[in-house]
């Protein structure tokens, strides 16, 4: 035992001596192990230190009040969660009836006798600023009261202390370009506020909100909105209520249920109680709602640790060639540790030895790194994550964890060169020799059952319930298979050689004779390009199905500019003028919508008064689905398979505000309908029809409906007075947008209906630039209204910031790999090279032979990764098309409307193929001296 440790100490001594001569090879593998162990520990104490302790959470949103009591938006007893996030009528909604009108003042009368009290309005609104209109969270609050503290912390300046003095959020601050001393004005106010302070939300740092003094705010703004004719401001109450001793016990929160209050209790959040005392979780668990969240999922569990081991693999594969170089250049070194007396033991211990001592110090490296980049970078990653960290939480075991797969990753890396030392004779470590070792029959068999075994296990997860978890598991083993494949498959490329001219030829032989140092490079970089090419094949496939689902909401190239606020309908002119003024506008069509009832009332939810056009459809036209009593539940699944199919059943897919508009032949241009019937037929002032299942006998009724005779009943019409006119039905080709009826102003002028104005369609001479839109933008904006303008763009990709990213990342393997190979190649050629140049060869050739080495493994890993990485990605897309088609039967839908294309990404497999190994080779032949010394060749 006292000898193995004595052993033990000299080969550590000894490792650490070589690594201290070879900086920079050790540097690059400690960088290997070192750099994922960063990112670990930083992620781990990043996500501990961002994790609150239940007194903090409670805290953030109640401040240092006992509760907050807030009104649940039902009316009779409810049931509530712990938290106080969620709430549900008692019984469920399936049986809740609301009352006609809630009570206004059931918080005021919750509030217990002698408690302490404070009252939270929040309500929502656009505020002028310097770019334009922001939209803004507005809250009263006395925000000196001791119960806010921890709710909100005040940064600079001071609290509001009188009526027109607000304080604002740094997110605010920044999005309006105000600071501390700006005034500002609510849009459709007069009244200048003065922000007098800025105070941030500790878990919403990127809220936009501003904060009054109570009664100075929201209420003048209600005034002054419903005086200019438009909707005034919709507060929200809560209170914070303070009443010492145990404050408000879960029974207490019980009794406020009842009373339809909704509370977040300090006391319940610190000291939940068990779930079976939670009439929230037993209604939702009989109703089958109910889905606790204990943590991470077991899929979600499975793929983190997929992804740790094949990380692992990827650091030993990349790691494993250059310990190889190292005991490669030690081989004399120990060749005289058997001549000495070691046996195999102890050489196995040297260079295991190498692998415990980079990665220990990998260990300790990246563990300090990780945390001071946390420390360092904890106020970027506060503002990133929206929230203030608790505290910075350090979690020795698990710090340490991570710093022990250092260890062993480094362990596990020179564990195949170790063995591989050990073999070779005194005799031939002594004399470098290389010596003869015969290939392995057993690993290939392994590999070529595991690719079989993972292909299976990938094609069955693609019907299996677990779906991905199934095919990233079986892809993960089919990707291990081709890793033990790797040398056998390194073999037939070496028959590419006869081929090949001089210098390739001789790089393609010593890659294939030297199986034991290029199969782990070629291995490395196939896992590195797997990854990338699985990950590039799902998503051009998924954007390939993401541009075939795309609507267009108009013709490529063609604009719309409408008011969101019908109550704003008498600026529609200014509106109208500023974007002709401003863009390059061809043809501009004004429309306009039937108003009945009190102007401005907003569709379906106006007041009393309000009233709306709709078109009513022939009841032999309309589809069964929605005419039933029960729905589509009345049918079968079958039934409703096939009424999907029918034409009556057809869905709209676009969505406008509203389907029958006022217009001229002006619009039939701007919607790129050619139709000349069409534009003939509003000149005649007839409609036209753009959904033929509106159309009897050639004609479209349009009832104008009393909000108050609204009725919500499946195959039963709201009352109203109809009015009908004569239309011509477009062509099926014709597309209306959503507009479903498009009437002539002298029709509608004719049947007595009044028409506002709300939007225009225009088409551009050429496109807009962004100056011209930001232009427009800013001229609306002037004349207070809300009128986005929208041109159609047609499908627009999403960056794809993660397939780049993976693409940087397997090149930067493919060349680190291929540089290992190459090193490790020229420790073993030294001979050959010093052949070459005694017997006249360039200098260029040994330049030439080093590039070529590189490139030829960067290429055999690249080809194998390519074929890899197909498979869990095509895998990945057969689950999705399974489960989308289990969903379309679901709803009722057809099979044959699934569109869940498997496309190839040629485009990245060809930079993969030819940019990554050209690149490889020429980086090899730009660092290698052209010549070497000149020297006696060894024997051997």
């Amino acid at each position: 035992m006292k000898s193995s440790y004595h052993a033990w100490v000299a080969a550590i001594r000894i490792a650490r001596r070589d690594a201290w001569r070879a900086k920079g090879r050790s540097a690059l593998v400690l960088s290997m192990i070192a750099l994922p162990i960063i990112g670990v520990s930083a992620a781990d104490l990043t996500v501990r230190s961002a994790e609150l302790s239940p007194e903090q959470k409670v805290t953030r949103q109640i401040g240092a009040a006992d509760a907050r009591l807030s009104g649940s938006q039902l009316t009779g007893p409810v049931y509530q969660d712990v938290e106080g996030r969620n709430a549900v009528p008692v019984g469920g909604f399936d049986k809740y009836t609301p009352a006609a009108e809630p009570d206004p003042n059931v918080l005021a009368s919750a509030i217990p006798a002698g408690a302490q009290s404070l009252k939270d309005s929040t309500a929502h609104t656009k505020i002028r600023t310097r770019y334009g209109l922001l939209d803004t969270d507005l809250r009263e609050i006395d925000s000196a009261s001791p119960l806010v503290k921890g709710m909100i912390e005040l940064k600079r300046g001071r609290l509001p202390q009188e009526a027109g003095e607000v304080i604002a959020t740094p997110a605010f601050l920044e999005e309006s370009g105000f600071f501390v001393g700006s005034e500002f004005r609510a849009r459709g106010s007069e009244t200048w506020y003065q922000i007098v302070g800025a105070y941030e939300l500790p878990s919403e740092l990127k809220k936009t909100e501003v904060i009054a003094p109570p009664g100075t705010l929201l209420a003048p703004l209600d005034k002054a909105f419903q005086a200019a004719g438009v909707p005034g401001v919709v507060a929200t109450d809560s209170y914070l209520v303070k009443v010492g001793g145990d404050g408000f016990t879960w029974n207490t929160v019980k009794a406020l249920n009842a009373k339809s209050v909704q509370v977040v209790s300090r006391a319940v959040y610190v000291d939940p109680p068990a779930e079976s005392d939670v009439p929230y979780i037993a209604q939702q668990k009989e109703l089958g709602y109910y889905s606790p969240h204990n943590g991470l999922p077991t899929t979600e569990l499975a793929v983190l640790a997929t992804v740790v081991g094949l990380a692992m693999l990827e650091i030993c594969l990349l790691a494993g060639p250059a310990f190889a170089v190292g005991a490669r250049r030690s081989r004399r070194q120990l060749g005289l540790v058997g001549a000495n007396g070691g046996d195999r033991r102890h050489i196995r211990a040297v260079v295991l030895s190498g692998g415990l001592v980079i990665g220990a110090a990998a260990a300790l490296s990246g563990t300090v790194l990780g945390v001071s980049l946390t420390l360092g970078l904890r106020p970027v990653l506060e503002e990133y994550l929206g929230a203030r960290f608790g505290g910075f939480t350090f979690r020795p075991l698990e710090i340490l964890g991570i710093a022990l797969l250092a260890v062993v990753t480094g362990l596990l890396a020179a564990v195949a060169p170790a063995v591989t030392a050990s073999r070779q004779t005194v005799l031939a470590s002594l004399t470098g020799r290389r010596g003869v070792r015969r290939a392995n029959r057993v690993l290939p068999v392994l590999g070529l059952i595991a690719l079989a075994a993972g292909a299976a296990i990938a094609l069955y997860g693609t019907a299996s319930r677990m779906g991905s978890t199934v095919v990233a598991g079986g892809s993960a083993i089919a990707e291990l298979g081709i890793v033990a494949l790797t040398p056998v498959l390194v073999g037939l490329f070496g028959r590419l050689g006869r081929w090949l001219p001089l210098s390739p030829r001789l790089a393609l032989r010593d890659a294939v004779r030297n199986r034991g140092r290029t199969a782990p490079a070629v291995a490395a970089v196939l896992a590195a390009v797997a990854g990338t090419v699985a990950v590039a094949t799902y998503q051009h496939s998924s954007e390939i199905q993401a541009r075939h689902e795309y609507v267009a909401d108009l013709p490529d190239g063609v604009g719309r500019v409408a008011v969101q606020e019908l109550g704003r309908s008498k600026d529609m002119g200014a509106v109208r003028e500023a974007v002709t003024q401003e863009l390059p506008v061809s043809v501009r069509a004004d429309v306009g919508y039937i108003s009945y009832g009190k102007p401005g009332c907003e569709r379906f939810t106006g007041t009393e008064g309000c009233g709306r056009a709709d078109i009513i459809r022939p009841r032999e036209q309309r589809c069964p689905l929605y005419e039933a009593k029960d729905g589509i539940d009345s049918f079968s699944a079958a039934q409703r398979k096939e009424l999907r199919k029918d034409p009556r059943c057809a869905y709209n897919r676009h969505s406008v505000q509203f389907t029958a508009v006022v217009a001229d032949e002006k619009l039939l241009t701007a919607l790129a309908v050619s139709d000349p019937g069409a534009v003939s037929a509003l000149k005649e002032g007839k409609g036209v029809s753009f959904d033929r299942r509106n159309v009897k006998d050639g004609k479209v009724t349009v009832r104008l409906i009393d909000n108050k005779h609204d009725v919500f009943e499946p195959g039963v019409d709201p009352q109203g007075e109809d009015k009908v006119f004569a239309v011509h039905q477009a062509p099926d080709t014709a597309e209306g947008y959503g507009l479903e009826l498009v009437l002539p102003p002298a029709a509608a002028q004719n049947a007595g209906l009044t028409v506002l104005p709300y939007a225009s369609y225009f088409t551009l001479d050429g496109t807009a630039t962004s100056r011209q839109k930001q232009r427009v933008a800013a001229r609306i904006d002037q004349i207070g209204v809300e009128a986005p303008v929208t041109i159609e763009a047609g499908y627009q990709a999403e960056p794809d910031i993660t397939g780049l990213a993976l693409t940087v990342f397997a090149g930067l393997v493919t060349i680190g790999a291929a540089g290992i190979a190459t090193g490790l190649a020229q420790a073993d050629a030294e001979a050959d090279l010093k052949t070459l140049a005694a017997v006249g060869a360039p200098p260029r050739v040994r330049r030439t032979l080093s590039g070529f080495q590189c490139g030829v493994v960067a290429l055999m890993g690249v080809v194998l990764g390519s074929a890899a990485g197909i498979l869990p990605g095509v895998g990945l897309r057969l689950v999705q098309r399974r489960e989308t088609e289990h969903l379309m039967g679901l709803t009722g839908y057809a099979n044959d409307s699934v569109y869940v294309p498997i496309a190839v990404p040629w485009g990245t497999l060809a930079g993969l193929l030819l940019a990554v190994p050209l690149g490889a080779a020429l980086l090899a032949a730009l660092v290698t001296k052209s010549s070497g010394a000149m020297a006696r060749r060894e024997a051997g």
